[in-house]
């Protein structure tokens, strides 16, 4: 990967990885766990107990991965995969584009952005790369 490239990766893990996290720390923090769990259950989500404390670890744990670009292919689809679930149980597609009438353009956004991560990967500046490249391998 080219070096502006891998910066520009960088950047977007950073925005990427602090939008999750602030998600995150709203479930555990603002609304409690208690709460996210009952609006879990509100939209009909299964096992709400369960989803709701999973889903805040996913942003408040996988935000900070993705920053730090570790086990990023992996956290990218669990990103992915956690806000197609909001898309479908917060009736984000069904309201159309628009966040500010309920739609599903902050989800989707952050979707991709979690596909992008798992095609690309995070990039030469990332723990992933100082860890698991064939190059750190072969300097160990």
């Amino acid at each position: 990967m080219k070096l502006a490239n891998s910066f520009a990766m960088l950047a977007a893990r950073v925005i990427l990885g602090v939008i999750l996290i602030a998600h995150g720390w709203q479930k555990f923090s603002e609304w409690t766990i208690a709460g996210t769990t009952q609006s879990f259950e509100g939209m009909g989500v299964p096992a709400a107990s369960i989803a709701a404390p999973a889903a805040a670890t996913v942003e408040l744990v996988g935000g900070t991965l993705i920053i730090l670009g570790l086990l990023t292919r992996i956290v990218g689809g669990l990103v992915a995969l956690q806000m197609v679930g909001a898309g479908i149980f917060a009736n984000h597609l069904s309201s159309g584009v628009f966040v500010t009438n309920g739609g599903w353009e902050l989800v989707g956004v952050i979707a991709a952005a979690g596909l992008m991560l798992v095609a690309a990967g995070p990039g030469i500046h990332s723990l992933d790369q100082l860890f698991f490249s064939k190059k750190a391998k072969v300097a160990k």
